[in-house]
């Protein structure tokens, strides 16, 4: 190793250490476009499946709001409403357990482009639930939360996508880096990703949600490459109503 190299490792060991670091050098991915079990993690505590008459049927997770009560998912997963408490949110669910509790959706928010000719482009959705898990305290409270990073397409950025297929019991995540398809959408290749997953959070680095599987034919008509609206305005202003 010639001695430019030897220092620069020196300086890397160094900062390494003493935690310091620049995240470009420090942050590592694995390998692009593999499905596999999803770890048990703070951050995807804040993932959980949506549950209707005893079953879980699609994905949701947690974002920031003012009443620390608000999840995001697909508006096709919540037809039927379920503000009468006949959709339940469980984050971090695992084998048929809730290990954080569970609570009912209270109110939706969906978009007039979705309500009024189910517009692929405006398949996002915002649910706030009422106080519930172990404690009866705000889900935000107990999971924590994401940002919602609307106008951060994540086309070009790495991201991660965890959800949960019908199928299991357990989640599923997948990093790689999305595509532009179209103006409006984007697409990424993550093979596994079947029904059960849609409303799954496609999460970049810095932890924001920049997309929610569905869109293009509600999340795409293969189990290897979904799809995403781009959070745009209307996703913005829909998230800026159900976080008042």
């Amino acid at each position: 190793m010639n001695r430019p190299a030897r220092l620069l490792l020196l300086v890397a060991v160094g900062l390494l250490a003493a935690g310091s670091v620049p995240a470009a050098v420090a942050h590592t991915h694995g390998p692009l476009g593999v499905t596999a079990t999803a770890p048990v993690t703070s951050r995807n505590a804040r993932v959980g499946v949506l549950i209707r008459g005893g079953a879980h049927y699609c994905t949701a997770s947690v974002v920031h709001s003012a009443g620390r009560d608000l999840i995001v998912t697909a508006a096709h997963c919540l037809g039927g409403d379920g503000s009468d408490g006949s959709i339940v949110f469980a984050p971090g669910y695992r084998e048929g357990r809730a290990p954080y509790g569970e609570w009912a959706v209270t109110r939706t928010y969906v978009s007039g482009g979705w309500k009024g000719r189910q517009d692929e482009d405006s398949d996002v959705a915002f649910a706030r639930v009422g106080k519930g898990g172990k404690d009866g305290k705000e889900v935000e409270d107990v999971v924590g939360a994401n940002s919602l990073g609307a106008g951060r397409q994540g086309a070009g950025r790495v991201v991660t996508v965890v959800g949960y297929p019908h199928a299991r019991e357990t989640p599923v995540g997948c990093t790689n880096r999305p595509t532009a398809y179209g103006g409006s959408q984007q697409r990424i290749a993550c093979p596994g990703f079947s029904g059960g997953t849609s409303g799954s959070p496609w999460l970049d680095s810095d932890g924001r949600v920049v997309g929610v599987l569905g869109g293009h034919l509600e999340g795409g008509d293969t189990d290897d490459v979904s799809y995403s609206v781009v959070l745009g305005g209307e996703a913005a202003a829909l998230y800026r109503t159900a976080g008042r």
